[in-house]
């Protein structure tokens, strides 16, 4: 992996964290915290997205969108555990 590639999927990683955050929990989980959850999102996104058959084009903000998706579903199921 190149560290262009490194650098862009840190910050689509940081900010599709960042935005999950404050749809579900109401606040951002800190830098490592945003990019954990982000990168994470955003393999649950793609293999969603692409199970659904949903594309989303763009070269910064589909990327985003579908991280941001996975992220929030993430985040969705670690609230519906944790109240278990």
């Amino acid at each position: 992996m190149e560290p262009e590639q490194l650098i862009a999927l840190l910050i689509v990683g940081a900010v599709a964290g960042f935005l999950a955050g404050k749809l579900i929990k109401g606040g951002g989980f800190g830098l490592l915290g945003n990019i954990v959850v982000g990168l994470l999102g955003a393999a649950i996104g793609q293999w969603l997205f692409r199970t659904l058959d949903i594309s989303v084009g763009g070269k910064w903000v589909g990327p985003i969108v579908t991280a941001t998706a996975g992220a929030v579903v993430l985040l969705f199921g670690v609230r519906l555990i944790k109240k278990a």
